[in-house]
């Protein structure tokens, strides 16, 4: 089984990269995007044998334990079999 685990800035926080990614898109002629926010991506190979419930506890403490700043970010995941 493999994780994909998303991590980005919560919407509350300011997000300078993303904006300066918009800026940068709109000058090139790219008009239709309101608005950037960047993250991070992070791909986990997991265990064999570990159980989809099992898999989804791991990842969850592993998002929120080491890949995540929880004051200023937040995760989302999914997992292919």
């Amino acid at each position: 089984m493999k994780a994909h685990v998303y991590v980005t800035l919560k919407t509350s926080v300011l997000d300078p990269q993303g904006q300066t990614i918009q800026n940068a898109l709109r000058k090139i002629g790219f008009t239709g995007v309101d608005g950037v926010r960047q993250g991070k991506y992070f791909v986990l190979s997991l265990a064999k044998g570990l159980t989809l419930e099992a898999a989804k506890a791991e990842v969850e403490r592993v998002a929120r334990e080491v890949l995540t700043n929880p004051v200023i970010e937040e995760y989302t995941y999914r997992i292919e079999e």
